[in-house]
């Protein structure tokens, strides 16, 4: 069972990064970008939330943070999954598969 609303988008990691993570570490999105070994753009996109969190950014940010991969994939999962139910017509063409006897 989830106490989360499933009318409410659940955060993306980018906010977690740009609110909690970043401030925290006193750290600019430049330092970020330099220290994962990835440009400023991806840095930026992801904390303005215009691109997801990728399994290899992932582990980069874990790693850099000591915090699991994991962790920030399940939230980046959480996002994509809440906007695929948002268009439930896209998968009304798909008819599940009988069970077998």
């Amino acid at each position: 069972m989830s106490l989360r609303n499933p009318n409410r988008k659940p955060t993306h990691p980018g906010a977690i990064l740009r609110e909690d993570v970043l401030p925290m570490l006193n750290m600019t999105q430049t330092e970020f970008a330099q220290r994962l070994l990835v440009s400023r753009l991806t840095v930026s996109e992801l904390l303005h939330e215009k691109r997801g969190l990728s399994p290899d950014l992932a582990a980069r940010i874990g790693k850099l943070t000591r915090t699991s991969p994991e962790s920030w994939l399940r939230m980046q999962a959480a996002v994509d999954l809440w906007e695929v139910g948002r268009h439930p017509e896209r998968l009304e063409s798909i008819r599940p598969l009988e069970a077998a006897a």
